[in-house]
């Protein structure tokens, strides 16, 4: 079945930029859908204070807590309307309650009052600790390129020429592929659960299928707390299943689907892709559906993945390791709500990966810049940054996104990221691949890729932490290229480097640097070889050490190549900055311990080695505070290692009027409008 591939109004963001496309595919001007209600009709995040008396619930009956989860719900709902009216009360206003995102933070919402006026009427209140808007997240989709063709009726190939090019080992011409195939000798990702945070999923796809019946996809969840973005009828519930995303301007994108297949697709099966943690299982969670979702529903679903508690949700049994994002706001600051979100999953032991986002070269934006988040930028075949991708100091690392290099109406896309999909224009129809014609392209295709990679080292060495994943991933990371990425004899400008960006300047094909497009480019197999590495690892206790007061060093967790047992640990001091000289205890052992005596920073290496001889050593920075009443403060601790966000935003207006520029881009991508949908805030 075809589709046509037809730029919305929505995705550009003005009038003026749909007519623009319009008259240069002789087409129609899609209807711009009217939006859901937003962060503009009074809908903001409230969390109160430790303590606050508006806090202090009515015991639920025996009878509430047994009479199952509709009833249990129902208890909640009226428990965080109690909070609501007390509140509303005290600030002379009406207010409703929405869902509850963990036991001190819920959504309210009020009739008649702008969710600005309505924060800072809130924001006065002695019980609350911060009030922010509760935003619309939509996904984000790769440029909507003014040259990109509908498809001739009927065409449809079994997938582009090149296949998965973005696993396998490079060569041709490619540099960027994330060779996976000596990561599978290792690992399959087998135990590991993988949270896909997205438009929901297709259970029904070859590809995919239930857990329970041998597939790759666990029960999961719908968050979408809203009926209008819903779109199949209901509020929250346990069904995650992808109803389609379509409205009166744009067909159905099966986002989820696509970005699942790409963690975990079924392999080695003589059908359909492969995926690059196949072993693993996907934890489907619901939290985008028409014109994107909420803020509040993708908070509460980040704290669900991670096994945390959301008041009126089940408890989740499969508590995931690894979550992706391939979803954001453009441009936006990353709020307190997701501050917390991503903090406490990461606390509970979530690796959170997101998207970079497809602002072509606009500054990252949230949840991807949050601190704690892993950002992925996309690449070209060839190692550059591809045009649409956004970048910045907050990328962690870069993977594949896709791209096309043909641009000529009628011609196949050369390097698109093949990926799982549903034939259905609007409601599901059957399930398929995309192709050279049908494409995926978008940060959105290259963050499964680095997550998939994550639960293959998950696999390997179970203990390893989101900060252990996150540093191996960018310890192993290949260097970018600095050149061979021209564009050919039709287009002999040259490539410049990548530059810091900035609002509304598009920045499209560049060379990388590793202060703007992070580490490096994802190598899986080097990835998955170093978490199967010796690995050493330092605790220090107390977390806040203070001058005059012993320091605990524990080595406890370090571990041997595979596995294999500890036989030698050695301590010693790197620098003492003034604050210590040495060891107190500094044996063959798994612990030591320093005695600080002034205010100041020093650092401790550490040295295992196993029964096979395989050594690894670590490093940890110790910041200690002067003894109190004593003088001098202690430097300021610095920040990590460039490991943050990585977002996506929706695509900025300005696009339509420097088309000249983004003319230039479709020599280097094209994009998938996913079945006929261009949201412009997918990623």
């Amino acid at each position: 079945m075809s589709r046509p591939h037809l730029p919305s109004a929505f995705a550009l963001g003005i009038p003026l930029a749909a007519a623009l496309v319009s008259t240069l595919l002789a087409g129609p001007v899609l209807a711009q859908r009217a939006a859901p209600s937003d962060a503009a009709n009074g809908q903001v995040i409230v969390r109160f204070k430790d303590g606050a008396d508006t806090m202090r619930a009515v015991a639920l009956s025996s009878s509430v807590r047994e009479g199952g989860p509709a009833a249990l719900a129902t208890a909640v709902r009226a428990q965080l309307q109690r909070r609501a009216d007390a509140l509303g009360a005290r600030r002379g206003l009406a207010l409703r309650s929405g869902n509850a995102i963990d036991g001190q933070t819920q959504v309210m919402r009020a009739d008649g009052v702008s969710a600005a006026v309505l924060m800072s009427r809130l924001r006065a209140d002695p019980e609350v600790l911060w009030v922010e808007p509760d935003q619309r997240v939509r996904l984000m989709a790769a440029p909507n390129d003014p040259l990109y063709p509908a498809t001739a009726p009927g065409v449809r190939v079994n997938g582009p020429d090149s296949g998965q090019w973005y696993l396998r080992p490079n060569g041709a011409g490619v540099v960027s592929s994330i060779d996976v195939e000596p990561a599978w000798a290792r690992s399959t990702g087998s135990g590991v659960v993988v949270a896909v945070l997205d438009t929901g999923v297709r259970f029904d796809h070859p590809d995919l299928g239930r857990a329970a019946a041998g597939g790759q996809l666990l029960p999961g969840y719908d968050f979408v707390d809203d009926i209008a973005t819903a779109n199949d009828g209901d509020r929250r519930d346990a069904d995650p299943s992808d109803p389609g995303d379509w409205d009166a301007g744009s067909g159905s994108s099966w986002h989820g689907t696509a970005t699942a297949s790409l963690v975990v697709a079924r392999t080695n099966d003589a059908n359909g892709m492969a995926g690059v943690a196949y072993g693993a299982k996907v934890l489907p969670i619901r939290v985008l559906g028409v014109d994107g979702g909420f803020s509040s529903d993708i908070q509460a679903a980040i704290r669900w993945a991670a096994g945390l508690e959301v008041p009126g949700v089940p408890i989740n049994s499969n508590k995931a390791q690894v979550m992706n994002l391939s979803l954001g706001v453009a441009g936006a600051a990353c709020s307190q709500g997701y501050r917390d979100a991503v903090a406490a999953a990461t606390a509970a032991g979530s690796l959170v990966i997101v998207s970079a986002g497809n602002g072509a070269g606009g500054p990252v934006g949230s949840p991807a810049n949050c601190p704690g988040a892993l950002a992925v930028l996309g690449l070209r075949h060839a190692g550059t940054k591809v045009g649409f991708s956004d970048l910045g100091p907050e990328v962690g690392i870069s993977a594949p996104g896709g791209n096309c290099i043909n641009i000529a109406p009628g011609t196949p896309c050369l390097y698109p990221i093949l990926s799982a999909t549903n034939l259905g224009t609007t409601v599901p129809a059957g399930n398929g691949w995309t192709n050279s014609f049908d494409i995926s392209v978008g940060t959105s295709f290259a963050s499964p890729l680095v997550a998939g990679t994550a639960a293959l080292m998950k696999a390997v060495r179970p203990a390893l932490t989101p900060d252990d994943l996150r540093t191996l991933l960018r310890s192993t990371a290949r260097p970018f290229p600095s050149s061979g990425a021209d564009n050919g004899p039709d287009d002999p400008s040259p490539v410049a480097t990548c530059v810091a960006p900035q609002s509304n300047v598009q920045q499209l094909q560049c060379y990388c640097t590793m202060s703007l497009c992070g580490a490096g480019m994802l190598d899986a197999g080097a990835a998955v070889a170093a978490a199967g590495a010796a690995l050493a690892s330092i605790s220090v206790t107390p977390a806040a050490p203070q001058a005059g007061t012993a320091i605990s060093l524990s080595g406890v967790a370090s571990s041997g190549r595979d596995g294999r047992p500890i036989v030698a640990w050695s301590w010693s001091l790197v620098s003492g900055g003034g604050v210590a000289s040495g060891f107190s205890s500094a044996t063959n052992a798994s612990t030591a311990s320093i005695q600080p005596t002034a205010g100041g920073t020093l650092t401790v290496r550490l040295t295992v080695t196993d029964d096979a001889g395989n050594s690894a050593s670590s490093e940890s920075a110790i910041v200690v505070a002067a003894a109190p009443g004593g003088g001098g403060t202690p430097p300021a601790s610095g920040g990590g290692g460039g490991g943050g966000g990585g977002g996506g935003g929706a695509f900025d207006p300005g696009w339509a009027v420097a088309l000249g520029a983004a003319l230039l881009a479709l020599r280097h991508v094209r994009r998938r409008v996913p079945h006929g949908r261009a949201l412009g805030r997918l990623r």
